[in-house]
């Protein structure tokens, strides 16, 4: 199993949505925050990121800038430009946290063509994520992740790019819908794939250095792909080619959390998922999940979300519709 996929795919909530819009000098656009994360890639000229903390980041062609916890920023030509807000990301029904995006083609409506400035060309869009649930190795990312254009750095996430905004410039064509939901998944992956990447020669702790470790990311990978295996330290210790005690202190140090703890967190955002996702009865979710008995599922289920197995899953049907 993928643990970076699986990370993503537990988080996810709604459909995500993407635009390429032209922008014509002054120009402001101000987001409000989202249960989700946004993204900005400049294909033409050249702009300006205003996070709700932090500096002004200048994004220049080829750039991508990815906020993981929208937060509410804004992007503009220039730091001191008047800003309008911007309607991109919010929901399009009553805002239930699975309502879908509106989609972003729809603001620039009073911005687009109105200067007659520079010309900056933008492709951004939104993802629907479950905050209240993220996942460790999406957690532990800053609120900005700005990855710079270099020269043969990152080919697969500046192919993903070039696909996406070609898909975006045209007309519509056959099969346009699947393409983009399924080069949105690729793009973000990509994302998250350059950053961890580049961050390899920094740090020896942390999420990208658990996946980067051979033992660690062999028992993360058999956690993901046998849920219900009854792991203990040990077995998960044979997984990874170790001793049970430099295993427990590897996996700890890297990861930030014992293996076992770990363990129960992924089963309990697994069965989350199963929850929302499927319409399998309580003991086959339980049982997938770990537990062979449906009472004690219930118990840490409760225990973990706040709130029983059924009522969670009546809750996400609205995000699970739409």
């Amino acid at each position: 199993m993928d643990v970076l996929s699986d990370a993503v795919a537990a988080m996810r909530t709604g459909v995500p949505h993407s635009s390429r819009t032209r922008l014509h000098a002054p120009w402001g656009l101000r987001f409000a925050p989202l249960q989700g994360a946004g993204f900005h890639v400049v294909l033409q000229g050249s702009c300006w990121l205003l996070p709700t903390a932090g500096e002004p980041i200048r994004l220049g062609v080829g750039d991508v800038a990815f906020l993981p916890r929208e937060l509410g920023h804004a992007i503009a030509d220039d730091p001191t430009t008047p800003l309008v807000d911007s309607p991109a990301g919010q929901p399009a029904g009553p805002g239930e946290p699975g309502a879908p995006l509106r989609a972003p083609d729809a603001w620039a409506a009073g911005v687009d063509g109105a200067g007659q400035g520079a010309t900056t060309v933008l492709l951004c869009g939104a993802y629907r994520l479950d905050q209240s649930r993220a996942h460790p190795l999406l957690a532990e990312l800053p609120d900005v992740v700005h990855l710079p254009a270099r020269v043969g750095q990152q080919p697969a996430l500046r192919g993903a790019i070039e696909l996406l905004g070609r898909e975006l410039a045209a007309e519509p064509l056959p099969g346009a819908v699947g393409a983009l939901s399924a080069l949105l998944d690729v793009l973000l992956l990509y994302i998250l794939r350059a950053w961890h990447e580049e961050q390899a020669g920094h740090s020896v702790t942390g999420w990208g250095a658990a996946l980067r470790d051979p033992a660690v990311a062999a028992a993360l990978r058999a956690v993901h792909r046998e849920p219900a295996r009854p792991w203990t330290v040990q077995t998960l210790a044979a997984e990874a080619g170790l001793s049970r005690s430099a295993f427990a202190q590897r996996f700890t140090g890297t990861v930030g959390s014992p293996p076992l703890a770990y363990l129960t967190w992924w089963r309990m955002t697994f069965a989350a998922r199963l929850l929302r996702e499927t319409d399998a009865v309580l003991r086959s979710v339980a049982e997938r999940s770990g537990y062979t008995s449906e009472y004690a599922f219930a118990k840490a289920f409760k225990r973990e979300f706040g709130t029983a197995p059924g009522r969670y899953r009546a809750a996400a049907r609205p995000a699970r519709q739409s």
